[in-house]
């Protein structure tokens, strides 16, 4: 019997380390698992982390529902044609929840700080999160770094799916980080390929960091139909420049952000950025050749910028396209450094947005341009419907020297044009009337001052659509080169409007503004 015995378990034990290297094989994770299990259906692991240590390329682990206390560390890759899936149980949702788990030791310091995560990728590719709850991970020491999901190193072909990341927070928020999703590509070797769609992040409190970010040498990155709301700090940040990859490797490139909803970022009650309205819903700081595009922002400190905070250092080749921008605290789209010892912009296309009612707060305009953007930065500001509220700020150009090409754009307030608040353009408040304004600055030739006719601004959310006998319609230009911006297809329009509409009709005409009829 016990010669039976002992050849049954080593049969067993062949057969489990078989099923761990084939590709397809399946297995899963339950409460009511033991980790001295085969990973089996009938017969679970316990632990997320211990599944992620067993398996190998073209392996899919179920986790199925119930409260995981654990920080888990992926030691292993998957292949581009054989990924390795950690999802919950169809129809479930396990949650990994950091109460109780210990703040931050596992990983490498990263500018400076400790950072860990409740989901930890480190130099690994091809590993797909797919329909986690990620949730409850804190710390009160500035010198530890909480994250939901904490991607670093170098790698490719990560996706994180359908997740949901909340209540990741500091309490040492005037000097602490915390992160929702952070992405740090700290080596020559990129972080590439890296997709981030359907999650929702929220309740968050990050000090001086952000919701979502990548950082860093991450090239080829999608960032898509993402929530992010009630954070108090940056939404969604492609960075470069902060000294997080090495010299020559520090910058996010390439990447697409779109058909996000990003809405309630403010640090007015974060000590980590002075307790002011200075957080973007949507930031490219440093990053170079991105496309913001189909993105919903409304109700954040700055809804979208475009700079960097970085000393000679532009964020460059942006294109931000298609997008409704609305109930900004202070700005709904601005370029150029916040200061004159900061970088800038180059090369920033803003085209086909929406921009309605943003600087509720009295600190801002509807369109900002700040210090270091000049002339002969390239900056393009064109075919946008500027409808501004009760404050009546149209364009803020308040730094001498720096503006942006300006036309075809649509502008309009109830209040009309008012010398002195409307426009002040480079430094100067001196154009009496809008058409002073336009013949003054040599900008916006062909830009009707009009109502834009918009379908139903008491609905909640504001149906910022224009009715077909709007000015809006067919008035737009579509004379600008994929060369001007990050083109990322054969136009720098985009082939399809906020709503998914082929951007160019039949005749060849296009609206201003982000929809097309």
């Amino acid at each position: 019997m016990t010669t039976l015995w002992k050849l049954s378990f080593v049969l067993a034990a062949l057969t489990t380390t078989s099923l761990l290297s084939q590709s397809g094989a399946t297995f899963y994770v339950s409460k009511s698992g033991k980790d001295t299990n085969s990973g089996s259906y009938t017969a679970p692991w316990l632990t997320i982390q211990h599944a992620a240590k067993s398996v190998s390329a073209g392996a899919t682990v179920y986790v199925e529902t119930g409260v995981y206390n654990e920080s888990v560390t992926f030691p292993s890759s998957g292949t581009a044609s054989n990924p390795i899936t950690f999802a919950s149980y169809p129809g479930e949702t396990a949650v990994i929840d950091g109460t109780g788990v210990s703040c931050c030791t596992s990983n490498p310091p990263s500018s400076g700080n400790e950072t860990q995560g409740l989901i930890n990728i480190v130099n690994q590719s091809y590993i797909t999160l797919n329909g986690f709850e990620i949730r409850n991970y804190t710390t009160s020491k500035a010198a530890l770094t909480p994250a939901g999901i904490w991607i670093t190193g170098s790698g490719s072909g990560v996706q994180l799916l359908n997740n949901l990341v909340h209540n990741i927070t500091t309490t040492s928020q005037k000097n602490g980080n915390a992160f929702g999703v952070a992405v740090y590509g700290t080596s020559s070797t990129p972080i590439t390929n890296l997709t981030i769609s359907g999650n929702q992040v929220y309740d968050l409190k990050t000090g001086e960091s952000e919701s979502v970010n990548v950082d860093g040498n991450v090239t080829y990155f999608s960032i898509t139909n993402n929530i992010v709301h009630d954070n108090d700090n940056i939404g969604i940040d492609a960075i470069g420049f902060e000294g997080v990859g090495p010299t020559g490797y520090d910058q996010s490139k390439y990447g697409e952000i779109s058909g996000n909803t990003v809405y309630n970022i403010s640090a007015i009650n974060n000590p980590g950025e002075g307790n002011s309205y200075d957080a973007d819903g949507l930031y490219c700081d440093g990053c170079a050749y991105v496309t913001f595009e189909r993105n919903t922002v409304y109700a954040c400190d700055l809804n979208m910028e475009a700079a960097s905070e970085h000393k000679t250092h532009d964020s460059s080749y942006v294109t931000i396209r298609n997008n409704l921008f609305y109930d900004a605290n202070t700005v709904g789209i601005s370029i150029g450094g916040y200061a004159k010892s900061v970088g800038g912009s180059d090369h920033v296309v803003v085209v086909n947005n929406t921009l309605y009612n943003n600087n509720t707060k009295n600190e801002g305009a509807e369109f900002q341009i700040q210090y270091n953007a000049p002339p002969g930065n390239g900056n393009i500001f064109e075919n946008n419907i500027v409808y501004a509220g009760t404050e009546n700020v149209w364009i803020y150009s308040y730094v001498s020297g720096s503006t942006a090409t300006a036309n075809w754009n649509l502008y309009y307030s109830t209040a009309g044009y008012v010398q002195g608040t409307s426009i002040d353009w480079g430094g100067k408040y001196n154009y009496k009337t809008y058409a002073a304004y336009q013949s003054g600055s040599g900008e916006d030739a062909d830009s009707p001052n009009a109502n834009p006719l918009f379908v139903n601004l008491t609905s909640t959310p504001p149906n910022l659509d224009v009715a077909t006998d709007s000015p809006a319609v067919n008035a737009g230009s579509t004379s600008l080169p994929c060369s001007v911006g990050y083109c990322n297809g054969t136009s720098i329009y985009g082939s399809t409007d906020y709503a998914g509409n082929p951007r160019i009709n039949g005749s060849g005409q296009i609206n201003i503004g982000a929809y097309e009829q």
